[in-house]
C-alpha cells in the first residue's frame, strides 16, 4: 500500500471513531427547552406512552468502552494503513504456523504407510479409508466419486490401464502425472476416404460390424497408427496408447467419435500430485485406486 493510501485509511478510521464519540455525546445530553422525559404526548391504545428518556449511563459506558477497545485493537493489530501493529501479527505468518501444525499432524498420520507396498496397503482397511478420502478431494472431480470415470476420463475400477496397471505404474500416474497425445491424422490418412476406411478397420479390431471392403482398405492405412498402437492395435502402455482391440473406448467407439479423434487428435492430461500430496499420501491414494481394479486385494 502506498503512503498516500495508508494515510487515507488512517484518516478514515480516526474520523469514524471520532464521529462515534461525538454522536454518543451529542445524543446523550439534554438541552434547555427539551421536553421532560415523561412529556411526549405520544399515546397508543389509551395507556401506552412513548417517553423521551435518555439512555442509561451504564449503556452509554459500554459504548465508550467499545470505542476504547477498538483503539487498543488497532494499536495491537495492523489496522491503520501501513502500521504493522505493536504485536507484529500478520495473516501470512498465522497461515504458515497453522499450516506447519497441520502438516505435522498429517505427516504423523501417514508415516506408518510410507514404506509399505501398494498391494499390502490395498488390503489395509485403515489405509483404504484414508485413500478414499484423498481420492474424493483430489481425483473425484475427473474420475467420479466411484472412480468409474466419464468420457475422456478413465474408469479406474476395471482391468484396462492405458499406462499400465501394475502397482508401480499406478503410483507413477498419481505422483508424476501423465500426458497423452494423439495427433490429428486426417492428412496423413489421405483425407475423407482414408479416414472412413481407417475408422472401419479400427472398429473391426474391436469386433464391431463394419463394411468388410472398407475395413480391408483401411488395414494398410493403419500403418500410420501402428507406430503407437502396435501392428495388431493392442496399444503400448509406455506411450499411453490404448488397446484398440477391446471394447473400451475412452472417447467413444462410434463412427463420429473416432472420426473426431482422427481429425482433431486428443490431448489427455493427468496432473502430477506428488508435490501437492507428498510421497506418503500419494502412495495411500494410489493403493486405493489399485484396489478398485483388484477385487481380490480388498479386505
Amino acid at each position: 500500500m502506498s503512503n498516500g493510501w495508508s494515510w487515507y485509511v488512517i484518516a478514515l478510521v480516526v474520523l469514524n471513531l471520532a464521529g462515534c464519540v461525538w454522536l454518543l455525546w451529542w445524543t446523550g445530553k439534554r438541552r434547555p427547552g427539551d421536553p421532560a422525559p415523561e412529556d411526549t404526548s405520544h399515546y397508543w391504545d389509551g395507556d401506552l406512552t412513548e417517553y423521551n428518556k435518555p439512555m442509561p449511563r451504564w449503556w452509554l459506558g459500554l459504548f465508550y468502552l467499545s470505542i476504547v477497545f477498538s483503539v487498543g485493537y488497532l494499536v495491537y493489530y495492523p489496522g491503520l494503513g501501513n502500521w504493522v501493529g505493536s504485536s507484529g501479527w500478520t495473516s501470512p505468518r498465522e497461515h504458515n504456523v497453522d499450516k506447519a501444525q497441520n502438516d505435522t499432524r498429517i505427516a504423523a498420520t501417514f508415516a506408518p504407510y510410507a514404506q509399505v507396498s501398494l498391494p499390502e496397503l490395498a488390503r489395509d482397511p485403515a489405509a483404504l479409508r484414508l485413500g478414499q478420502a484423498i481420492f474424493a478431494n483430489q481425483c473425484a472431480a475427473c474420475h467420479g466419486a466411484d472412480a468409474r470415470g466419464a468420457r475422456g476420463f478413465p474408469d479406474l475400477t476395471d482391468a484396462i490401464w492405458h499406462w499400465g496397471g501394475k502397482p508401480e505404474d499406478v503410483l507413477a500416474s498419481v505422483a508424476d502425472g501423465r500426458q497423452a497425445m494423439m495427433p490429428a491424422l486426417a492428412s496423413a490418412l489421405g483425407g475423407e476416404q482414408g479416414i472412413a476406411e481407417t475408422i472401419a478397420y479400427v472398429q473391426s479390431l474391436s469386433g464391431q460390424k463394419v463394411d468388410a471392403a472398407l475395413a480391408a482398405a483401411g488395414a494398410p492405412r493403419f500403418a500410420v497408427c501402428a507406430a503407437c498402437h502396435g501392428a495388431d492395435g493392442k496399444g503400448n502402455a509406455l506411450l499411453g496408447a490404448p488397446d484398440l482391440s477391446d471394447t473400451y473406448w475412452l472417447y467413444g467407439g462410434d463412427t463420429a467419435s473416432i472420426r473426431e479423434t482422427l481429425e482433431k487428435g486428443r490431448s489427455g492430461q493427468m496432473p502430477a500430485h506428488a508435490q501437492a500430496l507428498g510421497a506418503a499420501r500419494a502412495r495411500v491414494v494410489a493403493a486405493w485406486v489399485y484396489s478398485r481394479s483388484q477385487p481380490q486385494a480388498q479386505p
